[in-house]
Formats: structure tokens, C-alpha cells, sequence
């Protein structure tokens, strides 16, 4: 879930400076990395000058392998240590697990930020499993957004279960550091991380179509309502629609429900893209 809002948001469009180079179709693809680097994130454009965070000497410029217990998996320890590199230690509030797939129980690290609340482990495995029914479980083809990111849990999981592109958008320094180090350390060269603002990043998309979109945003603050009319231009025939909210949803315009379910004070939903129908 992304932690920000929109004022004052600069570099939230869909061509970054220093972007993928030669990298089409990929939508709003992260600032300054993955032109060729090797830890994704090194030196990232707009990071503050002389900063040892996000840019310098972030996620994976150094020590590479020390991150990787004896079966070359993730560890939370390794986490820790990380983000010590990164001087954003002090702000992990606790870790949870990918639950399914390929990065099946690589650690997370969840930062302290304000709004952040990851999706939890069983309302992930409850949404993937009524993807894998919709999907017959292919994923292999499924492009994916998860437009407010905040730990990542719900993009990592989509990429942990073979989607071939997995886009996350971010705001929050820290939370973007967090998942930066977590994509390197798995190597999942399959997701991009965009800097900026959830409304905005929207604005700009180019001709990138979505098969599923995942939608977390923070709670009290309005956004799936100004969201839900910005959709139709970036999804696909018949794609998904995951949201949560704190409150039940009827369906929008251009929508049908498909699945709902309830988990504490959260209410989360299994929509589709129904226009064409209509």
C-alpha cells in the first residue's frame, strides 16, 4: 500500500529520467535503474547528493552475496543487514512472507511508515487462489500493477507466482528502499519500481495494458473513488481488479464484482473489467 499523497509529487511521470534503456512497453518504469546495472538502484536518478539510501550506495551495490543463507534464499537476518546499508534499519517494523510460488517464504521487511498495512498472509493466499481459478494458474503472460506498493506483498507474490511483468508504484523513500533491496536479492528482474504518486503515475501511462491491477491504497482518504475512472485506459480485455478498502464496494461503472471477503476491519474485492460487455 502506498503510504503518500499527491501534493507537491514531482517525478511521477511514465518516462523517468534514466529509465530501462531501449525497455518498451512497460508502462511507468523506475527511475534511473535497471539501464544495464547490476543492483538496480546504485545510482538512482533523484536521490539526494552524497545520500547512502535510495541512490549511493543502495539496494545491492555492495556485498551482494552476503545476503544469501546456504541455499541461496533470503534470509531476514540478511534483510536487516541491508537495510543497515541502508540506514533505514531503524524503520523496519516486522517482516511477513511471500506465501506461494517461486520466492515461496522469502522475508519482506515491512517499514514504519504511516499508513502502511500490508495485505495479510491468508487474504493473499485467498486472492490468489481466486486468480489461479479465473487464470487456470497462468500467470506466465499476465502483465500486473499494484499501484500502491507500500511493502510490495502483493506485487512479490503476483512475480513469486510466474507473472512476466509486475510494475509497483511507490512514494514513501523508505518503503521504495525496502522493496528495491528485496527485488535485487531475488533477482527478479521481472519488476520495475516506480518512484511517485498513485493519481498521477495513472495520468501518465502510456499504451501499457494491465491484466490485473491491485489496489491498497491507504484508508480514509478517497482514492478508489478517483481512481475507478482512470482504469478503463489501462487494462486489458476482461482484466482483474483487486481492492481493498474499509468499507464494502459495489461494483463501479465499466465493472463487475466477482468475489468479495471480509479479514478483520478489511474488506477486499475481485472485480473485472466488464465494458465491452455492455
Amino acid at each position: 500500500m502506498e503510504t503518500g499523497a499527491d501534493a507537491g509529487d514531482t517525478g511521477a511521470g511514465c518516462a523517468e529520467a534514466g529509465a530501462d534503456a531501449g525497455d518498451t512497453g512497460t508502462g511507468c518504469v523506475e527511475t534511473g535503474a535497471d539501464a544495464g546495472d547490476t543492483g538496480a538502484g546504485c545510482a538512482e536518478a533523484g536521490a539526494d547528493a552524497g545520500d547512502t539510501g535510495a541512490g549511493g550506495t543502495g539496494a545491492g551495490c555492495a556485498g551482494g552475496t552476503s545476503a544469501t543463507g546456504s541455499a541461496g534464499v533470503w534470509t531476514a537476518g540478511a534483510g536487516v543487514f541491508f537495510l543497515k546499508k541502508l540506514n533505514f534499519s531503524n524503520m523496519v517494523n516486522k517482516y511477513i512472507r511471500i506465501v506461494g510460488g517461486l520466492y515461496r517464504r522469502t522475508p519482506i521487511a515491512v517499514v514504519d511508515a504511516a499508513s502502511l498495512r500490508p495485505t495479510p498472509d491468508r487474504v493473499r493466499e485467498t486472492l490468489f487462489n481466486w486468480l489461479n481459478h479465473f487464470w487456470d494458474s497462468h500467470y506466465d503472460d499476465k502483465s500486473v500493477l499494484d499501484l500502491f506498493a507500500g511493502s510490495g506483498a502483493l506485487g512479490f507474490e503476483a512475480a513469486s507466482r510466474g507473472a512476466a511483468h509486475v510494475q509497483m508504484v511507490e512514494r514513501d523513500r523508505a518503503a521504495l528502499a525496502a522493496l528495491r533491496t528485496v527485488r535485487d536479492k531475488l533477482g527478479a528482474r521481472q519488476i520495475r519500481i516506480h518512484a511517485g504518486d498513485a493519481l498521477e503515475t495513472l495520468r501518465r501511462m502510456d499504451a501499457t495494458r494491465y491484466d490485473l491491477v491491485m489496489l491498497d491504497p491507504p484508508f480514509g482518504q478517497d482514492w478508489l473513488p478517483r481512481i475507478w475512472p482512470l482504469l478503463p485506459g489501462i487494462l486489458t480485455e476482461n482484466a482483474l481488479v483487486y481492492a481493498e478498502s474499509e468499507a464494502p464496494l459495489d461494483a463501479p461503472e465499466n465493472f463487475e464484482l466477482l468475489r468479495k471477503d471480509k479479514a478483520g476491519a478489511v474488506h477486499y474485492h475481485l472485480l473485472q473489467f466488464a465494458a465491452l460487455r455492455k
